[in-house]
């Protein structure tokens, strides 16, 4: 359902209107990077994730954790420290909670795409993988996409952490809120070895380009449109 004005329990001075931008915000839900869709108040400069705006009104359920029943959080529960099981990265606001079994999602990280497919490039979402990441080289670090010819394996941490390199420091002033513009080459997560022959190595050079894809799932809107606009922004990088 789109919604083009909303109330929100997070920011109860002003509604939020539904907004798509091209340059990347910190969510004030999630505390995460986004791009693309969201739900702002311009008169406090204040930004959601559309995930984080509209959370699913029920229990959510994820195909990798079939015995689970997430619910939408506003703050992580109780006094320990804790991270985001999809991802790895620390859980500092709005987050699904499963209380039987202990585990967290980011909003965005709960509704990445399983699979991701331009008509060209299909990258499936996998738990765990046998074969290390292409940006570092480890297994099992977090969920991760992996190209059809199971060759090129990308974890969604890393995506994360190439977004946080190119955009640390680029607010200045030393504002937390503010991002710079430049979206991640990554030219080289595919490490294509020269021994690589026919279909693998067609493959995994393909995949590398579906990086704009993920990039763009991560960031909470993985749709035709902002993979589009990501993909511009990466060649210009």
């Amino acid at each position: 359902m789109k919604y083009s004005e909303i109330s929100h329990f997070s920011h109860p001075q002003h509604k939020l209107r539904y907004e798509f931008t091209e340059f990347p915000f910190k969510c004030d839900g999630c505390k995460e990077a986004g791009i693309g869709s969201r739900f702002r108040c311009s008169t406090c400069d204040f930004d959601l994730h559309q995930h984080c705006a509209v959370p699913s009104p029920y229990s959510l359920h994820h195909p990798f954790y079939t015995k689970c029943s997430f619910q939408f959080f506003s703050r992580p529960p109780g006094d320990v420290p804790r991270y985001c099981n999809a991802c790895g990265r620390d859980v500092a606001g709005f987050l699904y909670h499963c209380r039987d079994c202990g585990f967290d999602l980011h909003p965005c990280c709960a509704k990445l795409p399983v699979v991701i497919d331009d008509g060209e490039v299909k990258l499936y979402l996998y738990r765990k993988v046998s074969s290390p990441c292409h940006r570092c080289g480890r297994k099992g670090r977090s969920w991760s996409y992996r190209s059809t010819c199971k060759k090129y394996n990308l974890h969604v941490a890393c995506v994360k952490d190439m977004l946080v390199e190119n955009w640390a420091g680029g607010g200045g002033g030393g504002s937390s809120r503010r991002f710079g513009t430049r979206i991640p080459t990554l030219k080289n997560t595919v490490n294509v070895q020269r021994k690589s022959k026919g279909k693998v190595k067609k493959c995994c050079e393909v995949a590398g380009l579906g990086v704009q894809f993920i990039v763009a799932a991560v960031l909470g809107d993985p749709t035709a449109l902002i993979a589009g606009l990501v993909g511009i922004l990466i060649s210009k990088g």
